[in-house]
Order: C-alpha cells, then structure tokens, then sequence
C-alpha cells in the first residue's frame, strides 16, 4: 500500500485533537503485538532525519548553511492502530556530513573547528540541549488519511500536517518526505550575532527516511 500526503508542515486546526505519546516506550506496542497486531521497530542504520539550516542576515554572505542529521531514530510504528511514535536525541546529531551537505546543494566545506562551533553554537544556546535532550514524534493517520504529527522540540508540541510518501507491507514501513518548521514555533530564538547581521533563518528544510522492520517483542 502507497499513500501520499502533500500537506505543508502546516499546523492542524485547534479542534485537532492529537495528544503526543511516548516515542521511546515499548508498553503500547508490545501490548499491541501480543494481542496480533503488526507491530515496526525502526532500523536506525537504515533511517536518516536531515535538517537543511541557511544562513540569514545584510552579512549573510560571510556565513555558512548547514545539515544536521539524527541516524539513531529510535521507536515503533502499529499501521493497523494507525500510530507510529519516533524519537531522537539531539546530542547524537551530526553536523555538515559532506554527502549531506552536497544532497543539500551546499558546496562549502567547512573545517573541523567551525563544525565544533556549529554543534556548541547548536546544543547550548539555540536548542537548550541539557534541559531538552530529545525530540519526539507521534504520528497518527486517521480515516481521513491525512498523516498527523504531534512535534515536541525545546519543551514545546506543535501538531502539524506532513507531507509523506508512506509504504506498508508485511516486512517493513517506510516513510520520506520533506518539511518546513519554523524555530520560532517552538520557542527558539535562531541563533544570530552582531544584532542579526549574521544570522540562521527561522525556516528549516527537514527531510526524513525512516524504515521500520516487522518486530516481536521477546519472550
């Protein structure tokens, strides 16, 4: 099965109700499996979460755009249930990957130091790490078939629409599509220096693959 979403990042409708779960657990769908339900635990080797961040600014020019990427997506997806919940932790991301950063269409290469700073600049005053260490996703698909996702970035949920291309068989759940959040949505303030000569713009470009293959819980 082959279902497209060509929503915008957009966010649900207030009477929208989508109540975040928990990404990393396993009681729910361990339970869901038990009782015969197709239960997918995400392959982190196979998954990639990419996000695309461009530099802002008069002085724009003197900056650098950016990839930072998650491949240790952790969680569980229960198509039949129509939910899927998926986490990551921010202080595994990787930052400026060369092939990432040319699938972006970035041709700069920056230096180990500047992508040392890019990670400080990132994990402490941007995204507040040490208080907010992981990002969760919950993902429902109700009957109107419209892929719904409850985000909790920096302590903040926002529920959005996604754009998706999801596939479903009895071996495994793919899903790739790509977005675009604003930091502001969440409470960020993007990261700039010389009042805003320099700077990240709020839009970022996310693109995400995640496999998911068929799984039982052990005995």
């Amino acid at each position: 099965m082959l279902l497209l979403l060509t929503a915008c990042g957009q966010p649900l409708a207030p009477q929208a109700p989508l109540v975040p779960g928990p990404a990393a657990g396993t009681d729910a769908y361990r339970s869901a499996a038990m009782s015969g339900a197709a239960v997918y635990a995400v392959d982190p080797k196979a998954s990639l979460l990419a996000v695309t961040v461009r530099r802002g600014g008069l002085m724009a020019r003197l900056g650098h755009d950016h990839v930072v990427a998650s491949h240790t997506l952790t969680g569980y997806a229960a198509p039949g249930l129509g939910r899927a919940d998926v986490s990551f932790r921010l202080d595994q991301l990787t930052v400026d990957e060369p092939q990432l950063l040319r699938d972006a269409g970035i041709v700069t290469s920056p230096s180990p130091e500047a992508v040392e700073g890019t990670r400080k600049n990132m994990l402490g005053p941007v995204l507040d790490a040490g208080r907010y260490p992981v990002v969760t996703l919950h993902a429902e698909l109700p009957a109107d078939g419209r892929l719904r996702v409850a985000v909790t970035l920096h302590g903040v949920t926002r529920r959005l629409e996604l754009p998706a291309a999801v596939q479903v068989d009895a071996a495994q759940v793919t899903a790739s599509g790509t977005a675009r959040l604003e930091q502001t949505d969440f409470g960020i303030t993007p990261f700039s220096v010389g009042a805003g000569l320099l700077a990240v713009q709020d839009e970022l470009e996310v693109r995400f693959h995640i496999v998911a293959r068929r799984w039982s819980p052990p005995s």
